[in-house]
């Protein structure tokens, strides 16, 4: 099989080498020549590169080094971005060829390196597979299906700002991921230069939260704001920091389970100055948790970060139980709390996606008193046309009697809490 293509000299992202719309510039651009601060280089240990990885790295890519391997630049560079690079990694279905051949006008392909690294190469029912391999069903658009189902552009006062809640926005920082998932709920806009990420526009955004004293909680977001450049993240955020009101900032990202070599040390020093700061990392299934993750998760969480997971509930793929329990206790052993299980959002051609809520009530029934409470993440539908997130859960209150709340435990069985309690004479 042949090697894929990849440059051996050292590497130097330049402009033109950069993903559609991103912000990964050093040094950043003129509007930002006030900045002061200076993102210093921190001497890397070696990141741990497992057996899997390093057997694919000098399978597919000859002559690469250790260095060069755990480079997330290099790994961003030489993203699977095309069927002829897929094919030379993967033995695709024609049901996996057919839609990658005619992508124009779709959610485009890409794929780092090290999640290639994951792909089952003979078996299209792998779970992450289907998570980033294109398919035919993709073509086929359901009922009630949108590209915009969450109404974010209805809820977007200016470009780049979603404000659909009184006390938090969603900033977008960037179009750009370094991994794109076939069921991406902005797939309208990622990679698509429908909006610009000019730093005009940033500051634009800067300045609404600034002008808005209600706003206490800012979701950074995109695309992966993670994959900016150091020096773009520390301005942002402290330029976010300088807001009174602003008392929490999160992060939304994929970046440490599909490029965990981003996580340097450069990068969590920069992140530590700015608590409290909380990272939403999006876990689809437990093959995903692996020693590159595992050491990504721990220099954040060892930097005093909050993490938890945000999961999107897809049919075969984690839509069981077992698969569930098994990646909700290997997030908790990586300190990651397991927070949102997402109903998939009915984006155009998700239908092959999408579980029955039912069979999503059913998971957290069968994890909730079957496992820690920490290991059961709130199962939400974010709802269509820009309602915001509806937590469901299985009935559990059954109604009352009388001056008592009849309750039904994990096992089933009924149980009577009085809730307005007399006084026994």
């Amino acid at each position: 099989m042949d090697s894929l293509a990849f440059k051996k000299e050292e590497l130097k992202i330049e402009e033109d080498d950069q993903p559609p719309g991103s912000i990964m510039r050093e040094p950043v651009q003129p509007v930002f020549s006030h900045v002061t601060t200076q993102i210093h280089r921190i001497k890397e240990r070696p990141f741990v590169i497992s057996k899997q990885a390093g057997i694919f790295c000098r399978k597919f890519f000859p002559g690469v080094t250790e260095t060069s391997w755990n480079d997330w630049r290099w790994q961003i560079k030489n993203s699977i971005t095309n069927l002829k690079e897929l094919e030379k990694i993967i033995l695709l279905t024609s049901r996996e060829r057919n839609p990658i051949t005619d992508i124009s006008n779709s959610l485009p392909l890409r794929i780092t390196p090290y999640y290639a690294s994951l792909l089952d190469p003979d078996n299209s029912e792998q779970a992450i597979r289907k998570a980033v391999v294109p398919r035919e069903d993709e073509l086929l658009i359901s009922e009630g299906e949108a590209g915009d189902p969450l109404g974010e552009e209805h809820a977007s006062p200016i470009p780049n700002i979603v404000h659909r809640y009184p006390d938090r926005v969603l900033l977008l920082l960037t179009d750009v991921c370094s991994t794109y998932c076939r069921y991406c709920t902005r797939s309208h806009m990622v990679a698509k230069n429908k909006k610009r990420f000019s730093n005009a526009v940033l500051l634009r955004a800067i300045e609404y939260i600034r002008q808005n004293p209600d706003i206490r909680d800012v979701l950074i977001s995109g695309g992966d704001p993670l994959t900016c450049s150091d020096s773009q993240l520390d301005f942002m955020l402290s330029e976010l920091r300088k807001i009174p009101h602003v008392e929490i900032i999160r992060i939304g990202t994929k970046v440490p389970v599909v490029l965990p070599q981003r996580i340097t040390k450069s990068l969590v020093k920069m992140l530590k100055k700015y608590h409290p700061l909380f990272l939403s990392i999006h876990f689809t299934h437990p093959d995903e948790i692996t020693p590159e993750v595992t050491e990504a998760c721990s220099r954040l969480a060892d930097a005093g970060m909050p993490l938890g997971s945000q999961t999107v509930l897809l049919k075969g793929i984690n839509d069981n139980v077992e698969t569930m329990k098994r990646l909700v206790h290997g997030l908790l052993k990586i300190r990651v709390r397991p927070y949102y299980l997402y109903q998939c959002d009915p984006i155009l051609g998700s239908g092959h996606f999408r579980v029955p809520v039912e069979e999503g009530l059913k998971i957290i029934h069968g994890l909730q008193g079957f496992t820690s409470g920490y290991a059961v993440p709130h199962y939400v539908i974010d709802s269509p046309g820009g309602g915001g997130k509806i937590p469901l859960l299985p009935e559990y209150f059954m109604g009352r009697d009388g001056n008592y709340v009849i309750l039904k435990n994990f096992e089933g069985k009924i149980f009577k809490y009085p809730d307005f309690c007399k006084r026994v004479s």
